[in-house]
């Protein structure tokens, strides 16, 4: 099966916006408000914006440790999958790992799992080689990456020996379940954000690939 990178998922988030008879409208903020104007923006997508704060209903309640069984569990219970907004599948293995596909970003896939005392929310932006320029794209990443809040890029290299480049969050495995939602959601939203704001540094045909 043909991997998809970020570009693809966010062709599709676009697609499905303007299905929705949304509009994409550019607004000048100062930084610092960055994280009220997402929310207000998710607020706005929705038919009924009544208490449709990110992640919906606040859940306060502490959970003592997660594992990935009991987040895969927990989270089915929420409104993010409740609703349709993502779908979840929990892949067996030595480190379980559970599967995000966020439906309303153009079913773009992030992976989760629980490792030692932390949370591990990440998806798959595109391989090494599909930058132009290597040296410049890192040097740009370490001088931008802190505008995408609660995410970090790395270059990973995976079992077929291939390097790519990844964006993810940790969290505590103590955190509150709504903290989680939100770091799935702030993920999704960040990984769409920086292929708009790399995509001059990524091959031609990168840039098209379905």
């Amino acid at each position: 099966m043909q991997v998809k990178t970020s570009a693809h998922y966010q062709r599709e988030f676009r697609r499905r916006l303007r299905e929705q008879g949304l509009v994409k409208k550019e607004v000048w903020i100062r930084p610092e408000h960055t994280q009220q104007l997402l929310a207000y923006e998710k607020q706005l997508r929705l038919e009924d914006a009544e208490g449709a704060a990110v992640g919906g209903k606040a859940m306060a309640s502490e959970a003592l440790v997660w594992t990935t069984s009991s987040l895969f569990h927990a989270l089915k219970a929420t409104e993010l999958v409740s609703t349709g907004r993502a779908r979840l599948e929990f892949i067996e293995g030595a480190e379980p790992v559970l599967l995000i596909e966020m439906t309303e970003f153009g079913d773009l896939p992030l992976f989760l799992t629980v490792s030692g005392e932390q949370i591990l929310v990440e998806c798959l932006l595109w391989p090494m080689s599909h930058v132009q320029d290597v040296a410049a794209f890192n040097e740009l990443v370490l001088m931008t990456h802190k505008y995408f809040p609660l995410s970090t890029i790395s270059l990973e290299t995976g079992e077929d020996g291939l390097a790519s480049y990844t964006m993810f969050g940790a969290l505590s495995w103590a955190s509150v379940l709504n903290s989680v939602l939100i770091e799935i959601e702030t993920l999704a939203t960040n990984v769409l954000q920086v292929t708009e704001a790399y995509a001059d540094y990524l091959i031609d045909d990168a840039r098209r690939e379905a």
